[in-house]
């Protein structure tokens, strides 16, 4: 079920911290079709954290569906952006199952933007890979082949954060599978990922992108390097 009151006491405390001088740089920052309030990232996260501790939610479907309702009925961006902050509430933490999979595909494909994609790729769905390896790893390596740009940039940089613990060969089919790619935030993708491995093992990536430069693209190229290139000089 809905908690309305929480949805309506979050846009009271938005509203709150709305600076109209703002609003027009951050949409055009962004460029963005949905129009802002102008609450920066600390004061949208004081207040998403008043709402939330106002209005705890019982049970995975009122979670579910109160962050849904946030997303799809948001009139400014802020609104998704504490859709998602909703969903990594840690009181939260018991929901983060192959259940919420179908909130967080939404969230990437109507979201369709890197601020959007990036928060849940890496937070949401790097968290359900962990937790359910087997399952995630089958719909990450489908997602690395989807018609959707976002889905395949989620599946490419799902695991930033995860250092030793990278799943190469998941890794690599995830970015060998858009290789071809001619798209920005693709290309971007492939090297932010391998930027973020090589602060583990800068020699893998070394070796990985030596193997695949003549199909890798000189953004991702120059992306990967960057860590390769401070390590080999300390």
């Amino acid at each position: 079920m809905v908690d309305r009151a929480l949805i309506t006491h979050l846009s009271r405390e938005l509203a709150a911290r709305a600076d109209p001088i703002k609003a027009p740089q951050m949409r055009a920052y962004m460029k963005s079709a949905m129009p802002f309030r102008g609450v920066q990232t600390p004061a949208l996260r004081a207040a998403s954290a008043r709402a939330f501790a106002a209005h705890p939610l019982e049970s995975f479907a009122d979670w579910r569906d109160t962050a849904q309702a946030l997303w799809r009925g948001a009139k400014y961006r802020e609104d998704r952006t504490a859709a998602i902050l909703l969903t990594g509430e840690r009181r939260y933490a018991d929901h983060q199952t192959l259940d919420a999979l179908p909130l967080y595909e939404e969230f990437v494909v109507t979201g369709a933007w890197w601020d959007f994609v990036d928060a849940v790729a890496g937070h949401r769905l790097g968290g359900l890979l962990k937790r359910y390896p087997r399952p995630m790893t089958t719909t990450m390596k489908a997602w690395s082949r989807s018609p959707d740009m976002w889905k395949r940039r989620s599946s490419i940089i799902c695991q930033l954060t995860f250092k030793r613990e990278t799943d190469l060969a998941l890794l690599y089919e995830c970015i060998e599978a858009n290789l071809e790619d001619r798209q920005f935030f693709i290309r971007k993708a492939i090297g932010w990922a391998l930027r973020q491995y090589a602060w583990t093992d800068p020699a893998e990536v070394r070796r990985y992108v030596a193997r695949h430069r003549d199909r890798l693209s000189a953004l991702s190229v120059r992306e990967a390097l960057k860590n390769v290139r401070v390590s080999s000089r300390s």
